[in-house]
């Protein structure tokens, strides 16, 4: 029996209302989550760019989350665990491309009544966006000295990204545990000796595309992110002290994995 009198509930029913150990709100901290959308103006339309922004957030903590767990597959030899968690990499970074338009609702004379009140917070500070660049390969330390605001926390994690090893650095150990050799000199010929026989390599030529798809859907992120930018602010600066849409469109020609673009003239 039950503190109160009533029968205890079965473990087969615990899983509806009859449990009632967690709810919804309380699961996903609710009163929490919602009481971060802090406008600074009146402006109307400064909720949905708050709201956009944060959702963005979300989604580069998962993406962080995701691909630790892929490089870390491929460190395995567990391949099959790396393709799979790509193809959840893959879906999230194509809702944040379409996830732009929603913010293209906003007119530029709506953004333009608050976007002074935004200075000097810019994207241009995202910490976990270039967490997302260093583990992927785009490691620039020069970065850490725009973060002027950010905790020791976020710098601690920030070098921590410029030293540990990144997802190329996991997929040549993938190819040498096969026997490949993965020098600077040698590593093209690797390559283009999985591209020539899918029959031996073919988990290592699907993964390679996988390690691509993600270069390619970020780059058309950066690309749809310029263009949204163009048509908001023109080729006004950024908030946080960058050349704003310049600045942007020079970064749209980075590439995560350089040689397996260049692969592709050798084939």
């Amino acid at each position: 029996m039950g503190i109160d009198g009533d029968a205890p509930v079965p473990p087969h029913r615990r899983f509806g209302e009859e449990g009632g150990r967690l709810s919804y709100g309380g699961y996903l901290r609710l009163p929490e989550l919602l009481a971060q959308q802090r406008p600074e103006s009146q402006a109307p339309d400064e909720l949905l760019f708050i709201t956009i922004h944060q959702v963005y957030e979300l989604w580069f903590k998962l993406l962080l989350h995701e691909l630790e767990s892929a490089r870390q597959a491929m460190f395995d030899g567990e391949l099959w665990q790396a393709r799979h968690l790509f193809k959840r990499v893959h879906a999230v970074e194509r809702v944040m491309v379409e996830q732009v338009e929603v913010l293209e609702t906003m007119t530029p004379q709506d953004f333009l009544a608050f976007r002074a009140d935004l200075a000097p917070a810019s994207g241009f500070q995202s910490v976990q966006f270039r967490e997302l660049e260093f583990l992927s390969g785009l490691k620039d330390e020069r970065y850490l000295s725009s973060f002027r605001n950010a905790s020791d926390a976020e710098l601690t994690r920030l070098g921590r990204r410029l030293a540990e090893p990144t997802l190329w650095d996991a997929y040549l150990t993938a190819l040498s545990r096969r026997g490949l050799p993965v020098s600077d000199a040698e590593i093209m010929a690797s390559l283009l000796a999985v591209a020539r026989d899918r029959r031996s390599y073919d988990d290592l030529w699907q993964l390679a595309e996988d390690l691509l798809t993600h270069d390619e859907t970020a780059a058309l992120w950066r690309m749809r992110h310029v263009q949204m930018v163009e048509r908001q602010i023109g080729t006004k600066s950024g908030t946080g002290g960058s050349t704003g849409a310049p600045y942007l469109r020079g970064r749209t020609q980075l590439h995560y994995f350089p040689l397996l673009w260049e692969l592709r003239a050798w084939l």
